[in-house]
């Protein structure tokens, strides 16, 4: 276990905190509650983004930006809207030396904006669907702080469409959150259970809202995308209408859905152990690193060639491997190790003279330290196969912790028991009102995390109280 960090078992926050600063990751702005993202931790977003926005583009979305300031008028045009984001607005009064004519509130999210151009832009069905991806930062005044999953400022994208149907907005709905769930679970290699939030809990002026739910190693629930069926609800406040093929005037059905720098939070929650940050291989901004090792002078210089020869061989990998020497001189061979697996490096390739000889080289993988001599003939096809290895083990490791904490429970008695133990994903009976969801957060800080797409209907009765039930849904205490 590395000095500096706090072991997992002893204190999941600390880790958390002491991971990050151990990987470089993020520190904290002079204004509370901000975040500043180093260079690894930026490179991992731009990983995430790049493999996001390609998936966006190929289900034939653009990308725009729109302004940071919103007039404060926008937001109080959806009423849902604004009662549920005023609390945690930060509004701009005075600019140029003088106080505005109308105050400006710093973007929480950009339905109101994009409304309002959308009413400018839509006039006929032909120019529907809309569907226009942002990548920017918001921010929302938020009381408690924690690096990546909840900060004041922070980056995200955020899609919004715009559709003639209610029946293409939910299919546009649903399919993004599926193209959330395959990017969380084959890239991020972060398994996740999709479902429909409760009235309750729905975004503020959504219809419809869905989200990706996933289990931390402290076994608390982390939030990671959303999509939202926004119904005809921004539409109407903002009067975005198109002439229809029966030459009518209607108001457009629009969408909206986004994951942001949390995700980075969840892969290290889901993935790091007490050395420090894991990172998926098809994630990771290096995949391989490269490290000579030699004690005398004169075993330099064929070291060195044979690790570039290594470099070369893995350039020649179809889609190209993402791979580092290191090259630095002025650190012992052990200083590098634990250099690269607190950034969480999936595969270490080391390179000595003995390996000169042999034309090899000794993988040790960040997962499980395992380690492999890999002949420099086979390198191209082996190493690529181990990345595969790792990557599946890594979601299969996910995968089987979380069906290991999650339970199904028939009484209030039990629901409280569970989480005394440590908690999990608990799956029972609720009577679908708010009050009851309110007694047991009040309770036990437990919340619905989602109504579950996969679990079917069950008939049963309300653990709290008694009252029908058509399904289960997933609670947890959560971030």
């Amino acid at each position: 276990m590395a000095k500096n960090i706090t072991a997992r078992a002893e204190n999941f926050p600390q880790w958390y905190q002491d991971v990050i600063a151990a990987g470089e990751l993020a520190d904290h702005s002079p204004v509370k509650g901000c975040m500043v993202i180093r260079p690894t931790g930026y490179a991992i977003w731009e990983a995430m983004q790049a493999t996001l926005d390609r998936t966006f583009k190929e289900t034939g979305h653009v990308n725009a930006y729109f302004p940071l300031l919103i007039p404060e008028s926008f937001i109080t045009k959806e009423a849902e809207h604004v009662e549920g984001f005023a609390p945690e607005l930060a509004v701009v009064t005075h600019a140029g030396g003088k106080e505005l004519e109308e105050n400006l509130v710093i973007r929480p999210t950009s339905e109101t904006i994009i409304g309002h151009m959308y009413a400018k832009w839509i006039k006929s069905y032909r120019d529907l669907p809309l569907l226009i991806n942002q990548w920017a930062n918001v921010m929302r005044w938020e009381l408690r702080t924690r690096l990546f999953l909840r900060t004041t400022e922070f980056l995200w994208q955020e899609g919004h469409t715009a559709h003639e149907t209610y029946e293409e907005a939910q299919g546009e709905t649903l399919k993004m959150l599926q193209v959330y769930q395959d990017f969380l679970q084959e890239v991020c290699a972060i398994p996740v259970i999709a479902g429909a939030k409760p009235e309750h809990e729905k975004f503020p002026g959504a219809r419809d809202t869905y989200t990706v739910e996933a289990l931390m190693q402290d076994n608390k629930a982390l939030q990671i995308a959303t999509s939202h069926n926004l119904g005809q609800n921004f539409a109407k406040a903002f009067e975005i209408k198109y002439l229809s093929r029966d030459n009518q005037l209607e108001y457009a059905w629009t969408t909206s859905w986004g994951c942001t720098t949390r995700m980075i939070g969840g892969v290290i929650m889901v993935h790091g152990d007490d050395d420090g940050l894991i990172i998926p291989p098809k994630l990771a901004p290096t995949q391989v690193v490269i490290v000579p090792i030699f004690k005398r002078a004169e075993e330099r210089e064929q070291v060195y060639e044979h690790a570039e020869k290594i470099k070369a061989k893995l350039g020649q990998v179809l889609g190209k491997l993402r791979v580092s020497l290191d090259s630095r001189d002025d650190l012992r061979p052990s200083d590098k190790f634990f250099h690269w697996v607190q950034r969480g490096v999936p595969l270490r390739i080391e390179v000595g003279p003995m390996d000169v000889k042999k034309q090899s080289g000794m993988t040790v993988r960040r997962d499980n330290r395992a380690k492999e001599p890999v002949s420099l003939e086979v390198m191209a096809e082996r190493i690529p196969a181990i990345l595969a290895e790792i990557q599946a083990g890594l979601y299969q490791t996910a995968l089987d912790r979380r069906e290991a904490h999650s339970v199904q429970v028939e009484s209030y008695a039990e629901f409280k028991e569970v989480l005394a133990q440590g908690g999990g994903l608990i799956y029972a009976h609720w009577d679908g009102t708010r009050e009851t969801a309110q007694q047991i957060q009040e309770e036990t800080k437990a919340t619905i995390r989602c109504i579950p797409t996969h679990v079917p209907a069950e008939e049963g009765v309300c653990m709290i109280s008694g009252k029908p039930s058509e399904q289960r849904v997933l609670f947890a205490q959560s971030y």
